[in-house]
Order: structure tokens, then C-alpha cells, then sequence
């Protein structure tokens, strides 16, 4: 799937930064802003990229920000990075699968490197900018009717909260911009592929397009929200 994607709410000459620029949804997030005409600049960001941004090292999301806060302000920011399995670590089917040390991975990569993330970067968004983390609908504790996945389920949870709080602080400061939760929906990656309903999964770009139309209908009375793909509200 290729379409041309024009983001309006942004303004022209807008300038982009995808955290998470190496995964499959971060990836086609890249490749759409640099085919959209408005979209001066992409900077990508990832444990490969220069400067490096790892989730699983603090310092490296401090000093990342710091080396990039001269090209600011973005009017976009997405964060697309997010640890489901590796080597190792797999989501618990239950309670008895619990490991201490999995469970702290996961936290670590889905909301503990995330609110770093959020310290350090949203100084950087323009004042009228647009914010987006990508969590998930099993992250919603009011949706959960299937139970399991406890530290994946759990660490969205957790995010989401991160998300809702720092958008009021954010409202603050700079109450035309806007911070969002998104949900991708299943998407074909590394990250789907083992598991029930990777057969029904979209295209990575499919996905991103739906996104960035999802951020570009939402203005600044929407931030704080968490939201499907394809703009549904989702609840907490």
C-alpha cells in the first residue's frame, strides 16, 4: 500500500522526530513524513541512530534530547518503540509465569524509558505541536476481558497514565499543543508475528498512515486522549 499523505494541522515546513525510527511502524512513520511536502525534516532516532536513543539506558535518552534541542522545536513527535517478547521474555499466559527480571525489561522499554522520553522531549515540541506514544488496547484495564500478557498488559496500563499526566502538565505550558496515546491495531512486524491474529495483521504503512490521520483530526481539547487507529476513543 502507498498513498500521499498531507498533514494539515501541523503547519508548512513542519519538522518531524521518530523515536523508535528502527522498528517496522517507526520505519513506515519515516518513510511517509519524508513523501508529505509539508514535512521539511525527519530526524530518526533509535539505538542505531546518531545520537543513540536506547530505552534501556537512561542516559542515553537525557543526552539524546540534549544534542538535538538546537534543531528544535518539532512540530511532530513520535515515540514508536515497545518490547512485547525477545529472547527470553514472553508474555505470561499467568500468574505462574511472572519473572522478576522480565517484568522489569518490559516495564523498562514500555513506560520507565517512556517517561524519560516524555521529560526530556517534550521540551523540545513546538507550542503548537503534536505528541504521540503508541501504547495498546490490551494496555486498557476497562477493555481486558481475556486476562493474561500481565507485564506487556501492565506496562501500557502504566504508560497510559504517564501519557494522561504529563498531557495536563503539558497544558500548562503550552495549551495549544496536544500529547496522544495510540493504539496501532495489529500490524505485521517482529513484534506480531508469533502470536494469535498475526494472519488478520496490516501493513506497517497502512498502520502509520492511520495514525497520522488520527493525529491530524485531533486538536488540543483531544490531548490526554488515547485512541485507536482508526480514531475510535478507546477506554483507560
Amino acid at each position: 500500500m502507498s498513498e500521499a499523505l498531507a498533514l494539515s494541522s501541523l503547519g508548512s515546513g513542519y519538522r518531524a522526530l521518530v523515536i523508535g525510527a528502527s522498528g517496522s511502524i517507526g520505519q513506515a512513520f519515516c518513510q511517509l513524513l519524508r513523501a508529505d511536502a509539508g514535512c521539511a525534516q525527519v530526524r530518526e532516532l533509535s539505538r542505531a541512530s546518531s545520537p543513540a536513543l536506547d530505552l534501556e539506558d537512561p542516559a542515553s535518552i537525557a543526552a539524546a534530547a540534549s544534542a538535538l534541542a538546537a534543531e528544535g522545536p518539532y512540530q511532530l513527535i513520535l515515540h514508536a518503540a515497545g518490547l512485547l517478547h525477545r529472547p527470553g521474555i514472553a508474555p505470561e499466559k499467568s500468574l505462574a509465569a511472572i519473572e522478576a527480571d522480565a517484568l522489569q525489561a518490559v516495564f523498562q522499554v514500555n513506560a520507565l524509558g517512556p517517561a524519560l522520553v516524555l521529560r526530556h522531549f517534550l521540551p523540545l515540541l513546538d507550542k503548537q505541536g503534536a505528541m504521540a506514544m503508541l501504547s495498546a488496547k490490551v494496555g486498557s484495564i476497562g477493555d481486558n476481558r481475556l486476562g493474561g500478557w500481565y507485564a506487556y498488559r501492565a506496562s501500557k496500563a502504566a504508560l497510559n497514565m504517564l501519557i494522561k499526566t504529563a498531557a495536563i502538565e503539558l497544558a500548562r505550558s503550552k495549551p495549544k499543543a496536544r500529547l496522544l496515546a495510540l493504539h496501532p491495531g495489529t500490524v505485521i512486524s517482529p513484534l506480531s508475528q508469533p502470536f494469535r491474529g498475526a494472519s488478520a495483521a496490516r501493513p506497517a504503512e497502512q498502520a502509520a498512515a492511520e495514525m497520522l490521520r488520527v493525529i491530524d483530526s485531533l486538536g488540543p481539547e483531544h490531548s490526554g486522549s488515547f485512541h485507536a487507529y482508526d480514531g475510535q476513543a478507546l477506554p483507560w
